[in-house]
């Protein structure tokens, strides 16, 4: 038997049987997954991609991070060129889909791209059966991200959102306060950050310029529509404009949104309206207030609504708030009938005011701890249980909700949302932010 099928044939196999390990022989199972090493592809080797490299290459012996990076693939050769000389023995491309196809001895792809190509990286990754960690967010529009739990779920692969906060101990203790009951029943939830810090609001496109020579530019624009290349988009700016990015909702609604999905079960909004600043065809707002109500779950979790303020904006300072603290940039604000959690970031919780956090008797642990964001897709690869972000059940469902924030901003419009068929049923004209086509040769579609 191929070493290919051999290691491709397990991981799926043990995946699909929910780690029972039961394809190999008894006592066999056990040491091939303890000593088995997964090989990596890095799609994005640069910024967030080299973050991601470090990481990965640091835990590269460690038993549950066990990994070989095996292939680079990066459109800046400069970055592919850098990453190389820190990987030696790894083959480079600047086309993830030539990488793809042809190391098949692949195991699991991370993908750190701009938000425009996750999908059809990870699509094809997932068509040819390797598992697949996606940068937040994992999609670049509501359609992609609930194609790529359906693509998760059909071809049983082990998949993740990047967004570590998920795995952090301090959102899982926030997570069990508000399930607890600590502040009671929770109608209403604020979440906001500082961003954009990069240029938005923008109604014209710069003037044409000569692309680098490091830069592939046709491959960076990938599934995008063709334009031409300006200073203000490659290497970072690109989050701001329409046709790459996601905007500040985008870029960190998936860490600050993460706690209040968890603990709330949020699912499906009903309506989504936004107020928003210079958001034009081109680039996204300078600013934003994005208001999502949600029906009752259930018995005990009553209709909600959520708020995302993001440029600046904030919601009104707490009365609970003692004077001398700082009400946070990024971060969020749980606001139950006995009481509010002021979340500074994404994991660092306090009942306020500090009197009632320290006479609150907090809830003994009860959703197990994470080894590491990372580590537990990695596992999953090897056969263990599915990463807690994973596409399926709880990262394309998140980014669904996050990037329906978007579409409310570009329509223009307070949408009554059919969460189980993406449709704005009042606002047919916001079909085209809820999925866009793709230039020839970019569409990996479950259809395609």
């Amino acid at each position: 038997m191929s070493h290919r099928v051999t290691r491709r044939t397990f991981l799926k196999s043990a995946a699909a049987a929910g780690a029972a390990l039961t394809i190999l022989p008894p006592g066999l199972a056990g040491t091939y997954r303890a000593n088995y090493k997964v090989n990596l592809g890095i799609i994005g080797v640069g910024g967030q991609g080299g973050g991601n490299r470090n990481e990965l290459k640091g835990m590269g012996n460690d038993p549950l991070g066990a990994n070989n990076i095996v292939a680079l693939c990066d459109v800046d050769r400069a970055r592919l060129a850098k990453s190389a000389g820190e990987h030696p023995g790894a083959k480079t491309y600047v086309d993830f889909r030539k990488m793809l196809t042809t190391e098949r001895a692949i195991d699991a792809v991370v993908v750190s791209t701009p938000d425009h190509t996750h999908f059809p990286a990870s699509m094809l990754a997932m068509k040819l059966g390797m598992g697949v960690d996606t940068e937040k967010p994992m999609a670049h529009s509501v359609w992609e991200a609930r194609q790529m739990g359906l693509a998760a779920a059909k071809y049983q692969v082990a998949t993740q959102m990047d967004n570590e906060n998920h795995a952090n101990p301090g959102l899982r203790g926030l997570v069990e306060w508000v399930r607890a009951g600590v502040i009671g029943k929770v109608r209403e939830v604020h979440i906001f950050t500082n961003r954009p810090i990069w240029p938005q609001g923008i109604k014209k496109r710069p003037a044409k310029e000569p692309v680098p020579k490091n830069l592939e530019w046709d491959l960076w624009l990938g599934p995008a529509p063709y334009r031409e290349y300006h200073k203000h988009l490659h290497p970072f700016a690109w989050r701001g404009w329409w046709d790459f990015g996601t905007g500040a909702l985008g870029d960190m609604g998936c860490h600050f949104w993460d706690s209040a999905f968890w603990a709330l079960t949020l699912g499906h909004p009903e309506t989504v309206e936004a107020v928003e600043e210079g958001n034009s065809e081109e680039t996204g707002p300078n600013s934003s207030i994005v208001t999502y109500q949600f029906p009752a779950r259930g018995a005990h979790l009553p209709p909600v609504t959520v708020k995302w303020w993001d440029g600046g904006k904030l919601p009104p300072r707490p009365a609970q708030l003692e004077k001398d603290r700082k009400f946070p940039r990024n971060g969020s604000m749980f606001v139950g009938e006995k009481g509010k959690i002021l979340v500074d970031g994404a994991a660092s919780p306090h009942i306020i005011p500090e009197a009632k956090m320290k006479e609150t008797k907090l809830p003994d642990p009860f959703i197990p701890r994470s080894p590491g964001h990372k580590k537990e897709w990695l596992e999953a690869v090897r056969g263990g249980k599915a990463a807690g972000s994973n596409f399926t059940d709880f990262g394309g469902p998140l980014t669904e909700v996050v990037l329906l924030g978007n579409v409310a901003v570009r329509a223009g419009k307070k949408l009554q949302w059919d969460g189980r068929n993406l449709k704005a049923t009042n606002c047919p004209e916001a079909d085209k932010y809820i999925r866009r086509p793709y230039r020839k040769g970019w569409d990996f579609s479950l259809e395609a």
